[in-house]
């Protein structure tokens, strides 16, 4: 599974690094990032559903997951 942030449509809401402070932190300003666990885009094992969680709950769906076979 893959990770990234769409910087144009996130407004901060900070929701995915509410859900998963590990995966998802923030910038100065308090937009998403990605942190040393997800910074390659690669979801660790095991995280798959902490991911998800924070997309679905992201208001501007700017937590983009991409399923890989």
């Amino acid at each position: 599974m893959k990770v990234q942030i769409d910087s144009n449509l996130c407004q901060g809401h900070g929701r995915c690094y509410d859900l998963a402070p590990d995966l998802f932190g923030e910038d100065e300003e308090g937009y998403a990032t990605l942190t040393e666990l997800t910074a390659g885009g690669t979801v660790p094992p095991g995280r798959e559903d902490d991911v998800r969680l924070a997309a679905a709950n992201c208001p501007e769906s700017a937590v983009l997951v991409t399923e890989e076979n």
